[in-house]
């Protein structure tokens, strides 16, 4: 009953298939292996993007800071919400790899998404004071967002459209990108550019990878200053054919697309048993993870039998009637005997 994250999950057998396979003799280092020129070709394709620049690094938190110290200058800032795991959970990697630039909320507190309304009063701001304030720069959207709920398209479009007007640049975080793409029932390139996305980091950890996420660039240009970056910041793999062969033995035969789709599905069948005992959602669960209100009692009693997952705003101590809200994030692996086995924990069978 392990609900902590996606990235505490297994990984899918057909990327340690891939890896086992690539690990057949020898390869050229640093990016020249022929997995990574098959992945390249894979993504472009993907994205419906045949000039698209395409990168692979182990971690989220330097996919999103490669890419934005890329698109942004020092003395610029990034406009973010207040929740982006750009701002609450890379221990301030984004500045340091942009060599300074800060970040700015263009959202309220405890509010899930930014809007063209919060987004544009937030650019407005700056910009203000000349040679002595940060100028603008890049906006970064999280999508899935870090409350488990999804921009839709016109979302997407609209906030890109505010940014285009001010002629900024567009970073998507996709920790958890295809969860989102399949529960908006659309394709990457819509997701994307097609919005008037610039650079995406195209999750794969936390759906089944071991560790490897893809840097995309929809215009070229930005390509050999990214290398560069990625080699200054002690991130290009030196045998980094397992950072390819992870990616293509995901991307091959929609098998990404698979396993979003069962987690997607696992947060369904969770989200309604909590419903139908009672339970209440901060935010509303749009794709594998969601925020849930229950006694503290429940919490109690689930984690003593060994469920696994966060609080979020309380502790065990203190009244037992007392709700407590907990973070329920569902992977790829999950079986519905295991959610069925929390959901008769948590009403109490």
């Amino acid at each position: 009953m392990h609900f902590a994250s996606d990235n505490s999950g297994a990984a899918l057998p057909e990327v340690l298939a891939a890896i086992t396979e690539a690990n057949d003799g020898y390869a050229m280092g640093y990016g020249d292996d022929v997995e990574m020129t098959q992945v390249t070709a894979k993504i472009r394709k993907i994205f419906e993007a045949p000039e698209a620049a395409v990168y692979l690094v182990s971690t989220g938190t330097t996919a999103n800071s490669l890419a934005l110290a890329t698109l942004c200058d020092p003395w610029q800032t990034i406009f973010c919400t207040e929740v982006a795991h750009i701002h609450k959970d890379e221990c301030n990697a984004p500045e340091f790899y942009t060599g300074g630039a800060k970040l700015t909320l263009a959202a309220d507190k405890d509010v899930d998404k930014m809007t063209p309304a919060s987004l544009r009063a937030a650019i407005e701001v700056e910009e203000t004071r000349g040679v002595h304030g940060p100028q603008r720069g890049p906006v970064s959207i999280t999508q899935v967002t870090e409350y488990g709920t999804v921009y839709t398209l016109a979302e997407l479009t609209a906030l890109c459209d505010v940014a285009k007007s001010y002629d900024l640049p567009v970073h998507l975080d996709g920790a958890r990108f295809t969860n989102a793409m399949v529960a908006l029932g659309c394709t990457p390139a819509e997701m994307t550019w097609k919005a008037g996305v610039d650079a995406v980091s195209f999750g794969g950890t936390k759906n089944g990878c071991m560790g490897v996420e893809a840097v995309i660039f929809f215009d070229p240009k930005h390509a050999w200053e990214f290398e560069l970056r990625r080699k200054r910041g002690g991130h290009l793999f030196s045998k980094h054919r397992y950072l390819s062969a992870q990616m293509l033995g995901y991307l091959q035969d929609d098998v990404w697309i698979e396993a979003a789709t069962k987690a997607n599905a696992n947060a369904a069948h969770l989200a309604g048993g909590l419903r139908a005992l009672g339970a209440t959602f901060k935010y509303p669960p749009q794709a594998n993870m969601m925020f849930v209100a229950l006694p503290r009692a429940t919490h109690k009693r689930l984690l003593d039998a060994g469920a696994v997952y966060h609080l979020w705003d309380g502790t065990l101590e203190g009244d037992d009637a007392e709700m407590v809200t907990a973070r329920l994030v569902c992977d790829w692996s999950l079986n519905k005997e295991v959610i069925d086995q929390f959901l008769d924990l948590a009403a109490g069978k």
